[in-house]
């Protein structure tokens, strides 16, 4: 299905909201409350995802999940059974060009769905950072505590850690697969998984103690971990062009979608968001051709120009100030 619409319409919001419903997740926020608009107290969204009528709310309380009418007592319990997400938009450029935050996301919502304790394992982790960064912004630091902290931060962020070099190591071959579908050359992709300080978080924990208490933060961990990527030997985003550049952020995206079926037998929906703009004619035949048969895909559009390039059979609805016709 294609939805249409100028800029600020709410085509975004749109696939956001079905990200949210299905995933408790934005693609865009690490936190589901910064989506909420501004000068209002919450959102909700809900509808029916595979036969079970779902409904998300946010207010002062936090989130509040309901399947079916009956509260679910976890996020956990909410996801189990539900749909996977793949997030295509043009501010995926960024997986090559921008900061290891974004690439750090990309990991995260691959983890998170494919099931396991990656959920379980980042929170801990990113409430143990947080209380640890405040005691260490302290005039004087409690070491006790913060060696409490630096447990737990070691415990679940080496599984982080191992969980994420497994994710890459999976990954290594759809995408590469995916950069010549798209590209029609014969590129080659190299991915890496760079944890700072290495693979044995005590020792770096260790060795940055000093640094740590100068610049009052902590400097390792999976929260600064990267994941490079190199085309043809060379990096991606200091070497590669703009279009070698936006064919592997599709690759990327693609790769994921890959990932996440074989290893839970699930086809993900695919959300994609105003990205054929951007593409040039043959890279969106081979995206589409590229998409898994029968998955569903749910794509924004300013302009209807480059379907006529593509075998699409794809339903069109108009979004004209946040209403869909």
């Amino acid at each position: 299905m294609v939805f249409v619409g100028q800029n600020a319409q709410g085509k975004t919001s749109l696939l956001e909201a079905v990200c949210v419903l299905v995933r408790l997740h934005s693609p865009r926020t690490a936190r589901v409350k910064q989506i909420t608009r501004f000068e209002t107290g919450g959102f909700g969204v809900a509808g029916e995802c595979w036969g079970v009528e779902r409904r998300v709310n946010m207010g002062g309380d936090g989130l509040e999940m309901r399947m079916d009418g009956e509260e679910c007592g976890s996020q956990g319990n909410y996801l189990e059974g539900g749909g996977l997400i793949v997030w295509m938009g043009n501010e995926d450029l960024e997986l090559v060009r921008g900061p290891g935050e974004v690439r750090r996301r990309y990991l995260d919502f691959l983890g998170a769905q494919l099931g396991g304790d990656y959920w379980r394992n980042l929170s801990r982790y990113r409430r143990a950072l947080k209380a640890r960064n405040l005691l260490l912004k302290e005039r004087v630091v409690d070491e006790g505590q913060v060696s409490a902290y630096t447990a737990v931060m070691i415990e679940h962020g080496e599984a982080i850690q191992r969980q994420r070099g497994m994710m890459v190591e999976l990954l290594r071959e759809p995408v590469g697969a995916a950069q010549v579908e798209v590209s029609g050359q014969k590129e080659t992709v190299e991915l890496g998984y760079e944890p700072t300080g290495g693979y044995d978080l005590e020792a770096a924990f260790a060795e940055a103690a000093e640094q740590e208490r100068r610049v009052r933060q902590t400097v390792v961990g999976p929260h600064r971990d990267d994941l490079q990527l190199g085309l043809n030997g060379m990096s991606a985003a200091q070497f590669g062009s703009e279009g070698q550049q936006r064919t592997l952020a599709v690759a990327l995206k693609l790769a994921q979608g890959k990932v996440l079926s074989a290893e839970t037998g699930k086809v993900p929906v695919y959300l994609i968001d105003d990205v054929f703009g951007e593409l040039d004619k043959a890279r969106r035949n081979a995206l589409m051709a590229a998409l898994p048969e029968g998955a569903q895909r749910l794509i924004t559009t300013t302009n209807l120009d480059w379907m006529e390039d593509v075998e699409s059979g794809l339903t069109v609805m108009q979004v004209d100030g946040g209403t869909v016709e």
